[in-house]
């Protein structure tokens, strides 16, 4: 009999709660009109801004109609503005506001303390090892989810 594995259910039950202990250390830095959710969106324009929202659901990993309902709000709070682009009317290009360029900093410093958080006690070598293996299984599950299409 195969033995029951468990990675799955520990990798959801991670992501709940860095994800709530993130919450929590964005309003430590004032920053409070933002989740964890939409605050990916908005890490992922830092390290490329002006992209198609095509683009956005592959860096995020969010569906379509996730994405899309977050940026509804997210532009309601002038972090981003969307446009139609200039030589495909068919894409959406979304781009950062200078409200949202302003909490770069900020954001960072709480993402430097979830880091020390999630890794302390281990070796550069253990986390090394750890997220190759995670990459791997993204890698996996992302093959896996497009052949099902």
């Amino acid at each position: 009999m195969q033995k029951l594995r468990e990675g799955g259910f520990l990798v959801s039950k991670i992501k709940q709660v860095s994800g709530r202990i993130f919450d929590r250390k964005l309003k430590e830095h004032q920053i409070t009109d933002l989740n964890t959710g939409q605050g990916r969106i908005i890490f992922s324009l830092w390290q490329k801004d002006q992209v198609p929202i095509s683009e956005l659901v592959v860096q995020t990993a969010l569906s379509k109609t996730s994405l899309t309902s977050m940026l509804d709000r997210l532009e309601q709070a002038d972090y981003i503005t969307r446009k139609i682009d200039a030589n495909d009317k068919r894409k959406i290009i979304v781009s950062l506001t200078q409200k949202s360029k302003s909490l770069k900093e900020q954001y960072e410093a709480v993402s430097h303390e979830m880091i020390s958080v999630f890794y302390e006690g281990l070796s550069e070598q253990e986390i090394d090892r750890f997220e190759k293996t995670l990459n791997h299984i993204l890698l996996r599950l992302s093959k896996y989810e497009e052949d099902y299409k």
